[in-house]
């Protein structure tokens, strides 16, 4: 029987399962390109809130403003009509009047205007950390594209987004209706009641059906949030061929670089095999471990080891050392701690002065040179 399979399925290449975490240069690039997890949703229930707190504490204080600034802008007719020309020329003393108001009701919506920035600006701020980037500003001809807009418009997402909306109007009528159906009592007493009054009730019953859809909102961004986090990171991983590409591109490539560093290893043995022949004894274990070990008492305060190695390179330190005469010696306690603990060009630790002592005593003595 023949099965028939997709070899896809086994690939690792860039069109394989996203399953690596990203890496730093994955995020930074990210980021670069304003691509954040980030819920809009948290920026419109801060907004919502400031702006029902400013209806409910601040609109009498504006209310008084106008109030103040009608009654001086409407006194000033006479005078400003008399000043550009009377009544000769109406629209130039309407566009002065009109041009005076609309500064001095400016100057008093400023600071809405001024808090509304600030919690746009906190509630990206709490979401992500600060960076500035012009980088989502350049012009993408890609997406002047029709066709590509189109597949965006009817995309899951975009989907996903109508019903979001549909389902959050949904809520709000509903509870706006509630909590209307509740003070229709306050509302049929309204007709009756003094414009101030009126005014202030309702204020008050526009802040309290703010707040019960504010809680709503609250509870639809921390969700909104969650599944915001969870996509992101979600999109944000990598296959394995990505994670490797990169590296290489940071990196450079593994086995160029492994290379290079048998390269050095290669080159740093043969340095140490010049220096063998001038030392003036190899300890041995016998067969694991060779330290070559020189002393030039007029050169250096303690011996020096001059090269050391395991396995095979002991073995070329050993013929090495026979080819040009150097004596040998097993001691297989003192070469283990040489191996060790000295590195190559390094001086002979004290502790170890009276035991290298005696090898190079007993080797000075078989040469005949005491």
């Amino acid at each position: 029987m023949l099965l028939r399979y997709n070899l896809q399925y086994f690939a690792d290449g860039p069109g394989g399962e996203k399953t690596e975490e990203p890496t730093g240069k994955r995020l930074n690039e990210a980021r670069k390109d304003g691509n954040v997890a980030k819920s809009k949703e948290i920026t419109t229930v801060a907004s919502l809130f400031a702006l029902f707190l400013i209806l409910r504490f601040w609109t009498g204080h504006m209310g008084t403003d106008f109030m103040t600034l009608f009654h001086a802008v409407y006194n000033r007719i006479p005078e400003v009509v008399q000043l550009y020309g009377g009544y000769a020329n109406p629209e130039l003393a309407a566009g002065q009047m009109l041009r005076s108001m609309m500064v001095r009701y400016l100057i008093m919506m400023a600071p809405i205007f001024i808090i509304a920035i600030f919690i746009v600006y906190l509630t990206n701020m709490l979401q992500f950390q600060w960076m500035i980037t012009f980088k989502p500003l350049q012009p993408k001809f890609s997406k002047l594209n029709p066709l590509n807009g189109v597949k965006r418009l009817f995309s899951i997402q975009s989907l996903i987004e109508l019903a979001k909306s549909i389902a959050k109007l949904a809520c709000i009528f509903y509870i706006a209706y509630s909590y209307l159906t509740e003070r229709q009592q306050t509302l049929f007493l309204l007709a009756d009641m003094p414009l101030i009054q009126v005014l202030q009730v309702t204020r008050d019953m526009i802040f309290e059906l703010g707040i019960r859809i504010c809680a709503l909102f609250v509870i639809i961004a921390a969700a909104d949030l969650f599944y915001t986090r969870f996509k992101w990171k979600k999109d944000m991983k990598m296959t394995k061929q990505e994670v490797k590409d990169e590296m290489k591109e940071s990196e450079g490539d593994p086995t160029i670089k492994g290379k290079q560093r048998q390269r050095m290893r290669e080159a740093s043995q043969r340095r140490m095999m010049q220096q063998v022949p001038k030392a003036d004894v190899v300890i041995t274990n016998p067969t694991h471990y060779a330290v070559a070990v020189q002393y030039d008492p007029d050169r250096y305060e303690a011996p020096l080891v001059t090269a050391k190695g395991e396995g095979y390179l002991a073995k070329r330190i050993r013929e090495v050392a026979e080819e040009n005469g150097v004596e040998i010696v097993e001691n297989k306690p003192l070469a283990r701690v040489l191996y060790a603990n000295v590195e190559i060009g390094e001086a002979v630790p004290p502790e170890l002065y009276q035991a290298v002592a005696e090898v190079l005593a007993f080797v000075y003595h078989a040469q005949g040179k005491v």
